[in-house]
């Protein structure tokens, strides 16, 4: 957008053209600097989307407003005085309120920063006003990067960078042309000039007009070059949990996932099932050790009252115990001979502080230090605050079996003292009142045909049949009105269920039957990506279910009335098929697959696969250097070997042939090529292709070589000046042409005489 001229002397051959590219007038850098600045509000005020902060009402105000202040820059104008009088004081009583009523300090000042760039984004600005712009932009770009790790993220810095610098730079050349920034506000209701005779159609063809394309190409290589450092440095330096330094999250409330709380009632997991949003992304070292059946536990649910199944405080209380601190930690899972199976886990914010784990594990590592709780006999794993962002764990040693040993429980349930082992009676407690256990008395013995007690494993596959049999399944159950326990009434009617129905169903059954029992909510199944050959969980496959303790093995049996049975997902066979039935290649996987790319090169690095993907471009850079000094060796080599071949007639007519081509090929560039390629740019820039320009360009050459003589005459620097408003000026500009020319010759044929006369 700079102006730049290229002279040189008047020759015999005639005259020389002066290749000056045109410039933005003052009005067009304004209209320029203020559509940059719109696009970095709008890019600042979307990161809302990376973040969990109630603050989409004041996005979707501020994209409105900004966005038609962008495209009618003269709404402002239109914008009280008093409305710019009232506007800070405003801005400042909302922001107190805010922090008075939420009692936070971070979603206020995001929103503070949200209310600034949308007034800012309706007002006229001067050069402080747009640094204000910037700095609210990075501060919202720098929160939410703390916040997230999403690849789309990463795109939009990108894009916010390259705006900002271009802002920067049009601020720069603004005041440059007007000597300085100008010093005062703009007056409230005044219409600027530029403001007035904008029309963005033409300022993008004016841009391309007076565009240099190679130093446009130059800046975009620049700026490629230091990205690419960027992301080199970026590898080879060891990251640290930014969250946890700058205590962000902290600030920010957590906000879990209906139905992976300490509690879960009705209604809650259907409502995570209209959610089809990426929950969970799991990574495999040997997808042979898959089963067939993926059930991702979270939470164990015992006490059951008023229709709510919650994680009771006692159990809660001698299960989970203390906090911990550390980077890992190790399970009840038995060492395995031969090469440890690798489960790594990414798990997206706003999910649930429990993490989601297949069984039994050996050992689990996180990428940091985590403050966590661990439940070794229930397997569950709870971090003391909901992650504000992608959380990545490591499981070794992961049992999928399905079976959950519990020896503890197992001594306290054979005790049967509640005195002593009350997690054992909670978890055998069925919660209901008399009329609604007698008709469940009366369902457990229609399920067990009124024989002797039957194993825990053959009333599971009973009591899944009879639950099968009775209801079906449905996206939107309906519980059946009146009094007593809800779940009773669903089970004794016949009524469509979802997951959580059909699992407190087969408690409250199991439990009147003598079983100890209980929910369990996580996820199931999931799909297999077939570009980044991982598990994709979705928080559609929200799911609860029932297991039930077998006394003779000391273990939890699953049931699941809607799932897969255990005797089904045992065969390698069948595993290897339900891998290929959950496999996904449609568009969506293909993001996905970024996203996990994503986490696996860039977010998950612990300091050996840093040395690795270090390790991996530096041979990738050696290979290429070496490929390239093949190749010129080899070209070398056959050409003297060519060379040194005995010359015949046909070789020679080869040879002059190839010369008589690259000269004439040369010879065509140089006089008619080069001219194509140069009228090519010139006539897109709208300069070249006009004759009355291209004559005036010529007059402007013969001009050259006496302006840059000492004593140029007064007529002569208004001639040249007149010469340039043709040349490069707007055509609505111009003085007539034909006189301006006729003017030249005279004062070029005066200007000659004088110099001879002088000589």
């Amino acid at each position: 957008m700079s102006a730049r001229g290229e002279r040189g002397p008047a020759t015999s051959a005639g005259p020389t053209v002066i290749a000056r590219r045109a410039q933005l007038t003052q009005e067009e850098l304004h209209q320029v600097k203020w559509m940059l600045g719109g696009v970095l509000t709008l890019l600042a005020v979307w990161t809302v989307f990376y973040m969990d902060v109630a603050a989409w009402s004041l996005m979707v105000a501020t994209t409105l407003t900004t966005g038609a202040a962008l495209v009618w820059p003269r709404l402002p104008a239109r914008v009280p005085a008093l409305a710019h009088t009232l506007a800070f004081p405003v801005i400042l009583a909302l922001f107190a309120g805010d922090l008075w009523l939420t009692s936070e300090v971070l979603p206020p000042m995001v929103r503070l920063g949200m209310l600034l760039l949308l007034y800012r984004g309706i007002s006229y600005r001067q050069r402080r006003d747009d640094l204000q712009v910037i700095v609210l932009g990075l501060f919202l770009i720098v929160v939410a990067g703390v916040l997230t790790v999403s690849l789309l993220f990463a795109l939009q810095i990108l894009i916010y960078t390259g705006c900002a610098l271009g802002f920067l730079l049009v601020i720069t050349l603004t005041e440059s042309l007007e000597g300085g920034p100008k010093p005062g506000p703009h007056k409230a209701g005044d219409l600027p000039t530029w403001a007035a005779h904008a029309d963005w159609g033409r300022l993008l063809r004016r841009l391309r007009e007076v565009s240099d394309w190679r130093v446009v190409t130059l800046g975009a290589v620049l700026f490629a070059g230091v990205l690419a450092v960027s992301a080199l440095l970026f590898v080879a330096i060891p990251r640290f949990q930014l969250e946890n330094s700058l205590f962000l999250d902290r600030y920010v409330s957590k906000k879990a996932r209906s139905g992976f709380n300490d509690s879960i009632k009705f209604g809650e997991v259907s409502e995570i099932i209209q959610d089809t949003s990426v929950a969970l992304s799991v990574d495999v070292s040997d997808r042979s050790q898959v089963p067939v059946a993926l059930y991702w536990r979270m939470v164990v649910l015992d006490e059951y009252r008023d229709g709510t199944f919650r994680f009771s405080a006692g159990l809660k209380k001698e299960a989970l115990g203390k906090d911990g601190t550390d980077t890992a930690l190790r399970g009840e899972a038995r060492p395995r001979i031969g090469e440890a199976v690798l489960w790594t886990f990414y798990l997206e914010s706003g999910v649930s502080r429990y993490l989601p784990l297949l069984g039994k594990f050996e050992r689990l590592q996180f990428r940091e230090p985590q403050n966590f709780q661990l439940a070794a006999e229930l397997n569950v794993v709870a971090l003391r605050n909901e992650p504000v962002s992608m959380t990545a764990y490591r499981v070794e040693g992961l049992d999928t079996s399905g079976i959950l040993r519990d020896p503890a429980f197992a001594r306290r349930w054979q005790e049967r003292d509640p005195a002593v082992a009350p997690k054992a009676v909670m978890q055998h407690r069925v919660g209901v009142g008399d009329s609604e256990r007698t008709r469940l008395e009366q369902i457990v013995a229609e399920i067990t045909m009124g024989g002797p007690g039957l194993a825990a494993d053959e009333f599971t596959r009973r009591t899944e049949e009879w639950l099968r049999k009775n209801h079906a399944y449905s996206l939107s159950p309906r519980v059946p009105r009146g009094e007593g326990d809800p779940l009773v009434r669903w089970l004794v009617s016949h009524e469509a269920g979802h997951c959580e129905l059909f699992a407190g169903s087969f408690v409250l059954l199991a439990r009147t039957a003598g079983f100890p029992a209980r929910v369990v909510t996580g996820f199931r199944g999931g799909t297999w990506n077939g570009f980044s050959n991982n598990f994709t969980i979705r928080n559609s496959d929200a799911h609860a279910w029932a297991e039930i303790f077998d006394e003779s093995t000391g273990a939890w049996l699953r049931g699941d009335a809607l799932g897969v049975a255990f005797a089904d997902q045992t065969s390698e066979a069948q595993q290897e098929a339900a891998l290929v039935r959950r496999m996904d290649r449609s568009w969506s996987a293909r993001f996905d697959s970024l996203r996990v790319f994503w986490y696996r090169r860039i977010v998950n690095f612990d300091q050996r696969s840093q040395v690795e993907t270090l390790r991996a471009v530096k041979t990738a850079t050696q290979n290429s250097g070496k490929r390239l000094r093949e190749a010129v060796e080899r070209f070398g080599a056959d050409l003297k070997a060519w060379l040194s071949a005995p010359w015949d007639g046909v070789r020679v007519i080869k040879f002059l042939a190839a010369v008589v081509l690259m000269g004439g090929m040369t010879w065509w560039w140089i006089a008619v090529g080069r001219g194509l390629v140069r009228g090519r740019w010139l006539w897109r820039a709208g300069r070249r292709s006009d004759p009355v320009r291209l004559s005036a360009g010529r007059w402007l050459g013969e001009t050259a070589g006496y302006r840059s003589a000492s004593g140029e005459s007064r007529e002569l620097r208004e001639v040249v000046a007149e010469l340039q408003r043709v040349r490069f000026g707007p055509r609505e500009t111009w003085p007539e042409p034909e006189g301006v020319f006729r003017r030249a010759r005279r004062v070029l044929r005066e200007v000659r005489r004088q110099r001879r006369a002088a000589g």
